[in-house]
C-alpha cells in the first residue's frame, strides 16, 4: 500500500484529491496538512512514501518544507512530489534543486496524478509530460558555470551517456532506442548512475547533469 500525505491550504483541494486516492486498491491518504509547519510534522510522524506538497501555504511554504524532507537523513525515503497552479511556476526550479521528485500541475489529468504518485515510490520519478523539457531549459538558462566533474570520477563511460539522456529530458524508453538496448537495460544503467552519485531520483540526476557540465544548454533541440 503506498501512503499519500496531502499538504494544502485549501480543503476543497485536499478533499478532492483524498477522494481519487483513496478510490485505488493500492494507494491510502495517511495525513492532510493545511501548512508547510504541519506538513513537516506529519511527515516525520507517518513517514508517507509519497507527499504531494502545494508550494504556497500558510507558516511555512512548501518549498522550504521540501528542503528540510529531503535534507533529513531520516526522512531519505520520503519522495516529494511539489504541486504548483502554473506549470512555470517561479519556484519549481528551486523546489526540484531541493530535492522534490518532480511536480504536478494542479489540472492535470486524474490518471496522470496516479502514475505520478506510483512512479515516484518506484524511483522513477519524471515530470509532467509536456512540461519537462521546459524545466529543463530552464535549468540551462539559470546554470551556473560547471563544476568541477569529479563527482562523475565514479561512473563508467556508458552511465556517463545515460545520465547525459536523462539530463535532456529521454525517458528510459527513448534512452532504450536510443542506445539500442532494453528498457531494463537503460533502467538498470540509471538506477545505478543514481546510487553512485547518490541522487534520490531523475529529477537529481538532471540537475546535476548540468551542473557537472555533463550537458550543457542548447543540447535539447
Amino acid at each position: 500500500m503506498i501512503r499519500v500525505l496531502l499538504a494544502d491550504d485549501q480543503s476543497l483541494v485536499r478533499a478532492g484529491f483524498r477522494a481519487l486516492l483513496d478510490a485505488q486498491p493500492d494507494i491510502e491518504v495517511a495525513g492532510e496538512a493545511p501548512d508547510g509547519e504541519e506538513a513537516l510534522r506529519k511527515v516525520r510522524e507517518l513517514r508517507p512514501d509519497v507527499v504531494l506538497m502545494d508550494i504556497r501555504m500558510p507558516l511555512l511554504d512548501g518549498l522550504a518544507a521540501t528542503r528540510r524532507i529531503t535534507e533529513d537523513t531520516a526522512l531519505k525515503d520520503v519522495r516529494v512530489v511539489v504541486l504548483t497552479t502554473f506549470e512555470l511556476d517561479e519556484y519549481v526550479f528551486e523546489a526540484i534543486r531541493s530535492g522534490a521528485s518532480g511536480f504536478l500541475v494542479k489540472d492535470t489529468e486524474p490518471e496522470e496524478l496516479l502514475r505520478a504518485v506510483r512512479a515516484v515510490v518506484e524511483g522513477d520519478a519524471l515530470l509532467s509530460p509536456g512540461v519537462t523539457r521546459r524545466l529543463i531549459a530552464e535549468f540551462a538558462a539559470r546554470s551556473k558555470e560547471p563544476a568541477a566533474a569529479d563527482a562523475l570520477a565514479e561512473l563508467t563511460e556508458r552511465e556517463r551517456e545515460v545520465m547525459a539522456l536523462v539530463g535532456i529530458g529521454l525517458s528510459n524508453e527513448e534512452i532504450a532506442r536510443r542506445l539500442v538496448v532494453s528498457p531494463l537495460t537503460a533502467k538498470t544503467h540509471v538506477s545505478r548512475t543514481m546510487v553512485k552519485l547518490g541522487a534520490r531520483d531523475r529529477a537529481q540526476l538532471v540537475v546535476l547533469a548540468y551542473e557537472s557540465g555533463l550537458v550543457r544548454p542548447g543540447w535539447l533541440g
